[in-house]
């Protein structure tokens, strides 16, 4: 899978961005806040990037920040949202708002974004209040321990929210083996030193 294009802003429209990378083009499908991050037409740039196949279409969709990139994945999990209501959402709140919105339970604050209402604003504050600290972005309004930044940490609290770990005590054990193993450690490492935290 595609995880990270660096090459040079080729074009940009109200949410797309093309990515030169060696003379091949990426059209990639960003919020306005990575947009307006991607610089002017003809400089270099990087984006985190999410590939979302379906049956009959694919779409690379690009992020300035590995933060942003991890929020859309959560949000596109929630039921009535799709990549287009996802990135509305993140045009409209930083990750940090966002965050404090699920963990505050402001549903009226992720309705301030299009194509969103109070009932589908809702459902996502309620589905995403117990994961928002396990991601980062924000003050930590639920007091749950945040893991570090970046999509290797989250996928970690994930693989343990799925042995049935409470999401509050997956992010704890994966912070703590983050700063145990260091930045760079990779996921399986994670995954098994964060185990042995949260068992114990």
């Amino acid at each position: 899978m595609i995880a990270k294009l660096s090459g040079r802003l080729d074009d940009l429209g109200e949410d797309w961005a093309i990515i030169d990378v060696q003379g091949v083009g990426y059209l990639v499908h960003c919020s306005a806040k990575t947009l307006s991050a991607l610089g002017e037409r003809g400089e270099a740039c990087t984006v985190h990037t999410d590939l979302q196949v379906s049956e009959n279409n694919m779409r690379l969709l690009g992020f300035a920040e590995s933060a942003e990139r991890d929020w859309f994945r959560l949000l596109t999990q929630v039921q009535g949202v799709g990549s287009k209501v996802a990135l509305a959402i993140l045009s409209a709140l930083s990750t940090g708002e966002l965050r404090d919105a699920c963990a505050g339970g402001d549903a009226a604050m992720v309705a301030r974004a299009q194509g969103v209402g109070p009932k589908l604003a809702g459902r996502i504050v309620n589905e995403l209040k117990d994961k928002a600290g396990a991601l980062p972005g924000g003050g930590g309004v639920s007091g749950i321990a945040p893991a570090p930044a970046g999509g290797v940490s989250a996928d970690a609290v994930s693989a343990l929210e799925n042995l049935g770990f409470k999401p509050a005590i997956a992010a704890r054990a994966v912070s703590a083996a983050q700063a145990e193993l260091g930045e760079d450690a990779n996921e399986g490492d994670l995954i098994r030193v964060a185990l042995k935290r949260a068992a114990g």
